[in-house]
């Protein structure tokens, strides 16, 4: 299915009808649930959720690739309607909780996001496709509008601060492309926030060595 005209109407007003009666409360469920799984571990800065607004499911709907719808269903395709963030301080503790939430967690993708070249700086995080639990889910809710799985990220602060930002500024619907001035600019914040990342990381398990 192509997404434009009509499609592209019934589509905003089908995934707003899901937004507003399932996806946004089961966001807040899943925040909880989440939070209270990771309860005792250390060094978490917060854990927060969101359902994908309607604007932006339509967007991404709309994404052809050779001509070729990506998600010809979009409703039961695209993974991220529910998406949770931990937010930790280390790189080392990506690492530790991510295997901590597989022990609670059913996956069905796990996924490093680095830049393809050693020689860029952008965007980085470790991303899952979980199992939705069903113990998150009210059982008065539309089952048709409950999503099967969630997409859950593990950032430090740095990599979480540097993505809101940077995706506020360069991504955002109705923003003008960047100049390629303002790609080198963002880039450069992008290597900064690398190098606070390893270097606080790198004083972290020193500091933990020595203790």
């Amino acid at each position: 299915m192509r997404v434009s005209g009509e499609n592209a109407d019934s589509l905003y007003q089908d995934y707003r009808q899901r937004y507003e009666n399932v996806l946004s409360p089961l966001a807040c469920s899943l925040r909880d649930h989440v939070a209270n799984v990771l309860d005792g571990q250390e060094r978490i800065d917060r854990v927060v959720a969101r359902a994908k607004d309607v604007n932006s499911f339509v967007a991404k709907a709309k994404i052809m690739v050779n001509g070729i719808p990506k998600y010809p269903e979009p409703l039961s395709q695209i993974q991220d309607q529910i998406g949770v963030r931990i937010i930790t301080f280390y790189l080392d503790d990506v690492e530790r909780l991510a295997k901590y939430i597989l022990e609670y967690f059913c996956p069905i993708e796990e996924r490093d996001h680095i830049p393809e070249s050693e020689w860029e700086f952008g965007y980085f995080g470790k991303h899952f496709i979980l199992l939705l639990p069903r113990d998150v889910v009210d059982m008065q809710w539309n089952k048709n509008f409950v999503p099967r799985v969630f997409e859950l990220q593990i950032k430090t602060l740095f990599q979480h601060a540097w993505a809101e930002a940077g995706h506020d500024l360069g991504y955002k619907p109705g923003k003008r492309p960047l100049t390629a001035e303002q790609k080198r600019e963002l880039a450069f914040t992008s290597a900064q926030a690398w190098g606070a990342d390893h270097i606080f990381d790198k004083l972290f398990r020193e500091r933990a060595g020595s203790a």
